[in-house]
């Protein structure tokens, strides 16, 4: 294993763009790539630009008849009727869709390649983490489900344990639904409760079937949940989990949209408190996995304040390079800022919450407690299938 990281970049992922109104902006995509260039990391580690997903790949995870629906939409945006989630306000068609979401989806099928066959040790595509695209459809700004595409692609190559924590505001449906009779893939998502976000799903009872009863494991956080919760209960799950499966690859998403700025959902994270949870997963796929990390993007929607710092951090983070949070920013990628979206962009690489401080779980716990009330439904609901002590 040649312990260099890769950065998966092509620019033209930027094109994945719904429109001006929309809260997808690509934006948030070329910011983030400004500001990795800015604080040196394209140094760090080898930027690859993979070829798109084919077709034969694409149909690892969707059906023949919705990726010809992507391409006719892609063809003609203005035939797009709503069927297949195609046209809608959430997944509005646009030219070109196909291509760009294959390229998204390239991406990532290319970075869990390069990990799994040693090329690299982990792997990011910031792009990619589109984690509610469904095997038969569109779904909440995702069109092709990048993370389930390389997590199949690493099934093909060999791989017969792949662990997956989402980590996104939202919960991982897709992947969740990709996976939920494989019990060669185990699927943990940490988000808002479904009874105050979209897409409704992802309760703790939602746990897998068939011979996958047990993979899929869903912590349901509360509508306001901060930074000492938040890591609270990853730590509460998620160590003790990958620990038992002992995966051969950790695939991560990392949606940014958990921050108290984000305008789509109601977490209080801070940067702070999402840079703790990638440094904790790239040390999981060390300590379980043997080091091979594929780490995704996903949502966030607070594009210029909040997004290219998160995502910066995990770039570092990868790269063994991390970036101090106390760092202040280039005035370069500042003046950047201003040039492109006439906002001021922030100063510092955090929020000012580093260290986070947490009550570990082992410790105990507060049955009134919201999020400790979360956490035990989960590992109630779960861990007996796996074999361990709620």
């Amino acid at each position: 294993m040649s312990g260099r990281a890769q950065l998966m970049w092509d620019e033209a992922v930027t094109g994945y763009d719904f429109g001006p109104n929309h809260p997808m902006d690509p934006v948030r995509l070329e910011l983030t790539r400004r500001l990795v260039g800015a604080f040196g990391l394209d140094r760090e580690l080898e930027v690859v630009a993979a070829k798109p997903a084919g077709e034969s790949t694409l149909r690892l995870v969707h059906r023949e008849d919705y990726i010809d629906a992507v391409k006719a939409a892609s063809a003609d945006p203005a035939g797009a009727d709503g069927s297949y989630g195609l046209g809608t306000a959430d997944d509005p068609a646009f030219a070109g869709m196909h291509e760009v979401s294959a390229l998204i989806a390239g991406q990532s099928v290319g970075a869990a390649e390069a990990v799994w066959r040693g090329d690299a040790e982990h792997a990011v595509n910031f792009a990619g983490g589109l984690h509610h695209a469904m095997p038969g459809g569109a779904s909440g700004f995702c069109i092709y489900n990048d993370a389930s595409l390389a997590i199949a692609r690493l099934l093909e190559l060999g791989a017969e344990r792949v662990a997956y924590v989402d980590v996104d505001v939202h919960h991982g449906d897709g992947v969740q639904a990709a996976f939920w009779e494989d019990p060669r893939v185990l699927t943990v998502s940490l988000h808002e409760h479904p009874s105050t976000l979209f897409p409704q799903t992802g309760w703790p009872q939602e746990t897998g079937a068939g011979a996958g009863e047990g993979a899929a494991v869903n912590v349901a956080l509360p509508a306001g949940t901060g930074d000492a919760g938040w890591v609270r209960a990853f730590h509460a799950v998620v160590p003790e989990l990958l620990a038992e499966f002992r995966p051969q690859v950790l695939v991560s998403q990392h949606g940014a949209d958990t921050h108290f700025e984000d305008p789509l959902a109601h977490l209080a994270v801070s940067l702070d408190a999402q840079r703790a949870v990638q440094v904790a997963c790239h040390e999981l796929a060390h300590e379980y996995a043997g080091g091979r990390w594929v780490a995704l993007g996903g949502g966030g929607y607070a594009v210029v304040d909040v997004v290219p710092r998160s995502w910066t951090h995990l770039v570092g983070i990868a790269a063994g390079r991390p970036v101090a949070p106390e760092a202040m920013i280039p005035e370069e990628w500042r003046r950047a800022v201003f040039a492109r979206t006439r906002q001021l962009g922030p100063q510092r690489m955090t929020d000012g919450r580093w260290p986070v401080e947490y009550g570990a779980w082992e410790d105990g716990y507060d049955p009134a407690d919201r999020v400790d009330q979360a956490v035990l439904a989960t590992r109630r609901a779960a861990f007996p299938l796996r074999g361990l002590l709620p």
